[in-house]
C-alpha cells in the first residue's frame, strides 16, 4: 500500500532554510503526483506545492512562490521541499501526499494518501 514518511523538520531562525524529504514506499512513485501541504494550529490544511509524476510540472501557492522549491527523484523514491527565507508564518506541520496520475492539485481533498507529517517551527 502507499506509504509516505516525511522528515527534515525542526526549529529554524527567521530567514533560514530547511529541506524536507518525503520517502515513498509500497507503490510506483513515478505514477503519482506528490503534493506538500501544511497545517498551522487552528488553521485549515493548505496546499504549498505539487509536482507532477514525471517532475515536468510544478505548482506553488502564492505564499511560498519564489522561496520554496519542490523536486523529486523517482529512482530513489524521494520527493523534496527546499524551503528558504523562512518566516514565522511558515510554522506548521508539513505533510506530503500522493495522488495517482500526472495532474497536480493544491487542495487536500484531491489526495487520498498522506504521511504523518513533520513539524517546522520558525522562531528566534
Amino acid at each position: 500500500q502507499v506509504q509516505l514518511v516525511e522528515s527534515g523538520g525542526g526549529l529554524v531562525q527567521p530567514g533560514g532554510s530547511l529541506r524536507l524529504s518525503c520517502a515513498a514506499s509500497g507503490f510506483r512513485l513515478d505514477l503519482y503526483s506528490i503534493g506538500w501541504f501544511r497545517q498551522a494550529p487552528g488553521k485549515q490544511r493548505e496546499g504549498v506545492s505539487c509536482i507532477s509524476s514525471s517532475g515536468a510540472t510544478t505548482y506553488y501557492s502564492d505564499s511560498v512562490k519564489g522561496r520554496f522549491t519542490i523536486s523529486r527523484d523517482n529512482a530513489k523514491k524521494m520527493v523534496y521541499l527546499q524551503m528558504a527565507s523562512l518566516n514565522p508564518d511558515d510554522t506548521a506541520v508539513y505533510y506530503c501526499a500522493a495522488r495517482g496520475g500526472s495532474v497536480c492539485a493544491l487542495f487536500p481533498a484531491a489526495f487520498p494518501s498522506w504521511g504523518q507529517g513533520t513539524q517546522v517551527t520558525v522562531s528566534s
